[in-house]
C-alpha cells in the first residue's frame, strides 16, 4: 500500500496521476474528454458505470484502453438473450476425485464490461445486481468474495430496443453515473479516421496499479465537506420526489418517481472526488452541479406529460439545479 507524508501530498499525487491517466487514454480515445473523466471519476468513488451510446463511439475501447492504463485484471462478458447466470459467476463441477469444485466465471476481474447489458435476461442481470452491491457471488449456497477494487462498466445501445430486457429500476439505481456518449465532432472524427485505417500501433503504460486505486479511494472518502454542500445535494434529491412538501414545481409537473437516498450519498462521493481532481481538498457547490446530471439522469422517471410536451430528462435537471 502507497505511503504518504500527508493527505495533502497524497491528493497532490492523484492529480498528477489523473493527468497522465488522462494524456494515456488519450493516445487512443480522442475526444470524449468529459466521458473520460466521469469515469475515472466513478472509478476513484467505488462506482459502477452506464455507458449509453449509439456503436461505434468507442464505448468498449474506452473500458479496454482504461483497463490497461490502470493495470487491472480485465474481462468482458457480451450480454445475450441466453446467457445464464453461471455464465458470468461461474458453476461447480465434479473433478478427477468425485468432490465439487468451483470453476470461476468472468465476473472474478477487476473490470467488468458488460456489453449490451440490456440483451440479457432479467435472472443473470440479478446475478450481475448481487455482484455490484454486494462485491461476492454466492453459488450453491456459498458465497465467493469478488477482488478489490471491483468496476462494472456497462454498455448499452438506445436506438434498438428489440430483444432487449430493460434494466429494473433497482439495477439502474447501483450505477453511479449513467453517461451518454454523443457524436464527435468534425475535427475529431477526422482524427480518428486518420488514425484507425492507418499502420499505427499504440504502446500505452500502465499509470496506476490495483493497491494505489483502492488507497486513492480511501482518500477520496476522507476529503471533508461543508455543511452547506451536504445541505445542497440532499435538498436536490429531495426536490425531485413529486407530491412531498419540498418538492419542486417541474417534480409535481413532470416527475413520476423522484430519486432515492443513494443518489445523495454518490452526489456527495462524487462532488468530494471531483474535487480534489480539479486540485482543490473540499467540494463546493459546483463540485455538485457537476455530477448532478449524470447521477440523477437514471433515477428519475418522467410522467406522459413530459414526454408529450417534448420536456427531456436533462430539461427537469436543469430546472432543478
Amino acid at each position: 500500500m502507497m505511503q504518504f507524508t500527508s493527505d495533502v501530498k497524497a491528493a497532490e499525487t492523484l492529480v498528477e496521476k489523473y493527468e497522465s491517466l488522462r494524456a494515456e487514454i488519450s493516445k487512443v480515445i480522442i475526444g470524449q474528454d468529459e466521458i473520460v473523466h466521469q469515469t475515472l471519476l466513478a472509478i476513484f468513488s467505488k462506482g459502477h458505470v452506464l455507458l449509453v451510446g449509439v456503436p461505434g463511439l468507442a464505448k468498449t475501447l474506452l473500458v479496454n484502453t482504461i483497463g490497461k492504463v490502470l493495470g487491472l485484471t480485465y474481462n468482458r462478458i457480451q450480454f445475450t438473450p441466453d446467457l445464464m447466470p453461471s455464465d458470468i459467476v461461474g458453476t461447480e463441477i465434479l473433478d478427477e476425485n468425485r468432490k465439487f469444485k468451483f470453476i470461476r466465471g468472468p465476473l472474478f476481474a477487476n473490470l467488468i464490461l458488460a456489453d449490451e447489458i440490456n440483451r440479457t435476461p432479467p435472472k443473470t442481470q440479478a446475478a450481475l445486481l448481487e455482484a455490484m452491491q454486494e462485491k461476492n457471488i454466492t453459488v450453491a449456497g456459498l458465497t465467493h468474495k469478488l477482488g478489490e477494487p471491483f468496476f462494472v462498466l456497462a454498455t448499452q445501445n438506445p436506438i434498438e430496443q428489440e430483444g432487449t430486457y430493460p434494466l429494473p429500476e433497482a439495477q439502474l439505481d447501483r450505477f453511479m453515473f449513467n453517461l451518454w456518449l454523443d457524436y464527435p465532432s468534425i475535427a475529431e472524427e477526422i482524427q480518428v479516421v486518420k488514425s484507425t485505417t492507418a499502420d499505427i500501433e499504440t504502446d500505452l503504460k500502465v499509470v496506476m496499479n490495483a493497491d494505489e486505486i483502492l488507497y486513492f479511494q480511501q482518500l477520496v472518502r476522507r476529503v471533508p465537506v461543508a455543511d452547506n454542500v451536504y445541505d445542497y445535494a440532499v435538498n436536490l434529491v429531495i426536490k425531485t420526489r413529486p407530491q412531498t412538501p419540498s418538492a419542486h414545481d417541474w417534480a409535481n409537473k413532470y416527475i413520476s418517481w423522484g430519486a432515492g437516498p443513494r443518489a445523495s450519498q454518490f452526489l456527495i462521493i462524487g462532488a468530494k472526488c471531483n474535487a480534489l481532481l480539479r486540485g482543490k481538498f473540499s467540494p463546493d457547490i459546483e463540485d455538485i452541479k457537476a455530477v448532478a446530471l449524470p447521477i440523477l439522469r437514471h433515477r428519475i422517471v418522467r410522467n406522459y406529460t413530459a414526454e408529450a410536451e417534448g420536456i427531456s430528462m436533462e430539461d427537469i435537471i436543469q430546472q432543478l439545479l
